[in-house]
């Protein structure tokens, strides 16, 4: 089995992001809680210190940056993310690997099974940012 790690994030209510990274079986293993304005460089870069070993990152267009894609190479891990459209040089990445993005995809669904956390129950980031992980913890030990 391949040791891939998916990246996304979601919108939540109130302009905030929640940046997440899920392992091969699609459970939140990093969670970040940023301002909805913030760049997903900033957020990847925010949470690239703390990626669990894998042999490959999928990630969508948002984190295209060459310096988030020399970083990973830097740290062994094979970035997989499509070149933005703005790239004049479109960077390869595998489409058959890419597929495999939807674990981050049904992981963000699955959180936002829990009602709080898809209608953005708490306002203060702090208690928002709880009952995500609260929820994330409780879905990685489901079956």
């Amino acid at each position: 089995m391949r040791r891939s790690r998916c990246i996304g994030r979601t919108r939540g209510g109130l302009n905030s992001k929640l940046h997440a990274v899920c392992d091969e079986k699609g459970r939140l293993v990093r969670l970040l809680l940023t301002a909805g304005r913030t760049h997903d460089h900033k957020g990847a870069a925010a949470l690239l210190s703390t990626l669990p070993q894998g042999r490959e990152l999928l990630g969508d267009r948002g984190y295209d940056s060459a310096r988030f894609r020399a970083d990973l190479i830097k740290r062994g891990i094979q970035p997989c993310i499509p070149s933005t459209r703005s790239r004049k040089i479109a960077m390869p990445h595998d489409r058959t690997l890419y597929r495999q993005r939807h674990r981050i995809e049904n992981a963000f669904g699955r959180l936002k099974d829990w009602r709080r956390i898809a209608t953005r129950y708490h306002r203060c980031a702090h208690t928002f940012f709880s009952a995500i992980c609260i929820a994330a913890t409780v879905i990685f030990w489901l079956p």
